[in-house]
């Protein structure tokens, strides 16, 4: 079930009002709505993977609640890689089997040697990057006793289905989300509305921004080998927003949903372009998967506590694997390691904490050399997209070396300018609307609160008419295929 659609409108009001109907009756009849709530919004898509998330539940349950008895260590040992082997194995197999078996038969093929292979039919179940990273967190967070293991399946379950992330995120740690199943909610009308506030505006990214960036940045790419340098510059840039506006929109939709059932989500994205180096720009994108690899792998490996190649080593592994996460491709590999690269120069030299703190913060405008900081932090991130969003590295290759050409001095040549004058004067609206809430969780949060109550609405109906109108069609949303 897509946040940007019908069927969505009508289930969010129903689960809405049927949850706050058992506030005062049953804590547990609440959690089990949740429950039944989530697998009716999964299995919108494909049923059949219920089984996926209930058994990955069972699993985790069971050994989370054997860890708590089992003293000895060996058998901790053993019930924690079970946990890790099942929920890996789950991902392995649906999201990498063709690529291993496909670069397997092609390895045999350089050296001379052909064998007959057939990729098999596998469809990626929706979200499993994402709570499979989350179950494991809670196995892994047991196993190393600094969280107590819950004996409510039901309680468990909400935790593991949670409907407003379950699909893409953001990824919870059990420490924060798990012990918020537990308590008493009560329905407080201005948490809701700011959490209404927030899904505005996550609609916003993906319908208005996104969508829009979307169909230039896919004819762009889609017809490369036919476009000068300039015009594949603007497909970059295009992406660029696209993701950005289709991820972090569905995180603001999520969180925001969350709250209007009396939870509280961690922030995924803190506006990221407006960072001034790479170090800051991973600190502001996608937090939830970071923090996840920095303390289940990167911390767990030696960190930056080692010496110079045990820090070299740990920051590559830990960006080539995030490359890997997002799929089966090199491409996405290469996007990873490139981004150890940037990453490098800053941990070497002891800089990669030195903006820690809000841009330009308690001020309208930046520093000369604060612009200059984010206008190459944002070129480097454009770069990478490039070949995050490639086909295949060939194709990556052949988009990057049309744009070093003399094509670049070419006017960009496009099939529909005005769509694209369009779509970049949104672009830049949202980017001056961001850039004015980059220090609040979301960009609406306390934006045009302290103006005037017309001037506010108008605010507010301006951002849904605009909704109305660029809703064409129902878009999947990109991080629904990794």
């Amino acid at each position: 079930m897509l946040f940007n659609s019908i069927d969505f409108a009508v289930f969010l009001p129903i689960v809405f009002l049927l949850y706050w109907l058992l506030a005062n009756k049953s804590l547990k009849l609440q959690n089990a709505l949740i429950v039944l709530a989530s697998y009716v919004f999964y299995g919108w898509w494909d049923w059949r993977f219920l089984s996926l998330i209930l058994f990955s539940t069972l699993v985790d349950y069971t050994i989370g609640i054997k860890l708590k008895s089992e003293k000895n260590q060996t058998k901790r040992k053993i019930l924690l890689w079970t946990s890790i082997c099942v929920n890996l194995g789950f991902l392995g197999f649906f999201k990498y089997a063709n690529f291993f078996l496909d670069n397997f038969t092609a390895a045999f093929s350089f050296f001379g040697s052909e064998i007959a292979t057939h990729s098999l039919d596998i469809i990626l179940p929706v979200g499993i990057s994402f709570y499979t990273f989350q179950t494991l967190s809670y196995t892994i967070d047991v196993y190393k006793q600094k969280l107590e293991p819950t004996n409510d399946f039901i309680v468990f379950s909400a935790f593991v289905s949670f409907f407003p992330q379950l699909v893409a995120g953001p990824i919870e740690r059990a420490t924060n989300l798990l012990p918020q199943f537990y308590k008493k909610r009560t329905f407080e009308l201005s948490k809701a509305v700011d959490g209404m506030r927030q899904i505005l505006w996550g609609l916003f990214k993906k319908i208005v921004i996104a969508d829009s960036c979307a169909e230039l940045a896919n004819q762009i790419f889609n017809n490369s080998a036919e476009m000068n340098g300039s015009t594949l510059v603007l497909g970059a840039l295009f992406f660029t927003f696209q993701i950005y506006g289709d991820f972090s929109g569905y995180s603001d939709i999520a969180i925001g949903t969350s709250r209007l059932f009396g939870f509280n989500l961690m922030q995924n994205f803190k506006f990221p372009y407006f960072s001034r180096d790479i170090a800051e720009f991973w600190r502001r994108w996608h937090m939830s998967l970071s923090t996840w690899f920095r303390d289940y792998l990167y911390i767990p490996l030696g960190g930056s506590r080692g010496g110079t190649w045990m820090k070299v080593r740990n920051t590559f592994l830990i960006f080539i694997v995030s490359g890997f996460w997002h799929g089966a491709n090199w491409t996405f590999i290469v996007w990873g390691t490139l981004h150890a690269i940037y990453f490098l120069p800053l941990l070497l030299t002891n800089k990669n904490r030195n903006n820690l703190e809000i841009v330009a913060q308690g001020n309208y405008f930046p520093t000369a050399r604060e612009l200059l900081q984010m206008l190459s932090t944002f070129t480097l991130t454009v770069f990478a997209w490039i070949i995050f969003r490639a086909n295949d590295i060939t194709h990556a290759f052949h988009y990057i070396s049309e744009i070093f050409s003399a094509s670049i001095l070419e006017a960009p040549k496009l099939t529909d300018s005005k769509e694209a004058i369009i779509t970049m004067l949104l672009v830049f609206i949202f980017i001056f609307i961001e850039w004015l809430g980059r220090e609040s969780q979301f960009a609406l949060e306390h934006l045009g609160l302290k103006w005037k109550r017309p001037l506010r609405h108008a605010l507010y109906y301006t951002i849904i008419i605009a909704l109305f109108w660029y809703n064409g069609k129902e878009q999947q949303f990109i991080y629904f295929q990794f």
